[in-house]
């Protein structure tokens, strides 16, 4: 399965797994998230919909991100020595049902600035500071996305744009161009399952059709320090 998981990501840019977590997993966060207070990162809108600063607001997504089950999917992409650098969730509601256009992600974590060929723009957001790095930082990064709901193309399932990874940072004629010639996936995955995904791939978000939760957990990984005296904030 290793080996599969591997190709598909490096072809595609996203891998959709289900039974990652089991029932008692599952649910055990889930409790985690009963207790979390106001703070920074820590965004409301009829309920918590979403916690930028995943991994020091609830401590069990750290230990979630060193889990067996977790280790298993991102290893064969990134080699044993891999590690999480940052961790959001994300909770769409009938309060907060957001919708994102298709994009990139091509920001970084980072504990503080320091100016860098090749890195910026920069920017704070709920005290952290973000950067975006050179595409080949991100080409040695992946994400697990954890779902808490089931979630399918009714609530919101992310979509991507498959093999878009492989071009570099897009503008946006690049992007529209992706658009009109590829066409859309969406990943469905059930609760417990997990989407991996490159965060060069192009994705989008729609609004939910359906008044159904669709939480998910969100951790990026890296494989290599940061280069020219920058460091992970995680």
């Amino acid at each position: 399965m290793s080996r599969e998981l591997y190709e598909c990501v490096r072809r595609d840019g996203f891998a959709v797994v289900p039974g990652v977590l089991d029932e008692r997993a599952v649910s055990s966060f889930e409790a985690s998230l009963e207790g979390v207070a106001d703070g920074e990162g820590v965004l409301r809108r009829g309920g918590v919909y979403a916690i930028r600063n995943l991994l020091e607001v609830v401590p069990a997504a750290r230990e979630l991100a060193r889990s067996s089950p977790v280790r298993a999917l991102v290893e064969p992409v990134l080699g044993v020595g891999c590690f999480v650098v940052r961790g959001t969730l994300f909770d769409k509601t009938t309060a907060a049902p957001w919708k994102v256009a298709w994009h990139q992600d091509l920001s970084v974590e980072v504990r503080g600035r320091v100016d860098a060929e090749g890195f910026g723009p920069w920017s704070v957001k709920a005290g952290v500071v973000y950067v975006q790095p050179p595409a080949s930082v991100l080409e040695g990064m992946l994400a697990v996305r954890l779902h808490l709901d089931d979630c399918d193309e009714s609530n919101g399932a992310l979509r991507v744009l498959p093999g878009s990874h492989l071009c570099g940072r897009l503008d946006a004629d690049e992007i529209r161009r992706w658009r009109e010639g590829v066409r859309a996936v969406t990943c469905a995955a059930p609760r417990g399952g997990a989407l991996l995904l490159r965060p060069l791939l192009l994705h989008s978000s729609p609004a939910p059709r359906e008044p159904r939760r669709r939480r998910v957990v969100h951790l990026e990984f890296a494989a290599a320090p940061l280069p020219r005296g920058l460091e992970w904030r995680a």
